[in-house]
């Protein structure tokens, strides 16, 4: 598990550091005139959201507040994949080390429905 935490470390570091990149050295709405009708784009941009949507659908399950929930959700569809960085650390971290409690949060102890 420890693998998995800096892994994921290193992948919200990297991740942050791109979108403060692009922010500072792009022009999104220029460059949004080119990106946008290019067919590798828009595929990139289906796999990009159904990658959130299922992970969305795991946040949903493991938290059992249904507003933290649609928080996690709505961060994920705004930041991206730096949030999912972000909330597998914290589920890692929460979980103690036992895999189970990662994948199923409240779920495995019967307290969540």
């Amino acid at each position: 598990m420890r693998r998995c935490l800096i892994l994921l470390i290193v992948g919200a570091v990297v991740i942050a550091s791109t979108i403060i990149y692009a922010l500072v050295a792009g022009n999104f709405t220029a460059e949004a005139v080119t990106m946008f009708p290019l067919p590798w784009f828009q595929l990139s941009m289906v796999d990009l959201y159904l990658g959130f949507l299922l992970f969305g659908g795991w946040v949903l399950f493991r938290e059992p507040s249904r507003t933290a929930a649609v928080v996690w959700i709505v961060l994920l569809l705004t930041l991206g994949n730096v949030t999912a960085c972000v909330y597998a650390i914290r589920a890692i971290v929460r979980s103690g080390g036992d895999w189970t409690h990662f994948w199923l949060g409240d779920r495995m102890s019967g307290s969540a429905n």
